[in-house]
């Protein structure tokens, strides 16, 4: 799948093949899960986005809520976009040694963490990582 064009969760996830909704609404519930308070969930870039509503921060370059973590599907895999390990290196190595330790191949570029199933993912580093930046802190890492 492409960028969509949908503006609401759900309407992403209705648009989505039953198999692959299903990986999407799993990772998705991994998400929502650890998620510390003061993110909003949203469709923004074509993909569900968990970002800080500009009404508690404005001061973005772009003018577009600072964001924290996407989720697509994409044509032949997903992916989990995660800003913690792509601007905190020790993150980012935490991260691959826990699925080093489970025996699982992490596939990510700078912030793009793909994968072709759900027993790709390692759901408690993916946990650790998105409990570990509440909005305040990601904030500061952007000023």
């Amino acid at each position: 799948m492409n960028r969509s064009g949908a503006t609401t969760v759900s309407a992403y996830l209705k648009q989505l093949a039953p198999e692959r909704r299903k990986v999407v609404s799993a990772a998705r519930q991994l998400i929502r899960r650890n998620l510390p308070k003061g993110y909003r969930e949203a469709m923004t870039w074509g993909m569900i986005s968990y970002e800080i509503p500009l009404e508690r921060y404005p001061d973005t370059y772009n003018r577009k809520p600072l964001t924290y973590a996407c989720l697509a599907a994409q044509k032949h895999y997903y992916t989990l976009y995660l800003m913690g390990p792509y601007g905190d290196p020790a993150q980012r190595e935490r991260l691959e040694s826990a699925f080093k330790k489970a025996g699982k191949k992490l596939d990510m570029g700078g912030s793009c963490l793909r994968f072709r199933r759900l027993e790709d993912l390692e759901p408690n580093a993916i946990g650790r990582v998105i409990r570990s930046m509440p909005p305040k802190k990601l904030i500061a890492a952007y000023e």
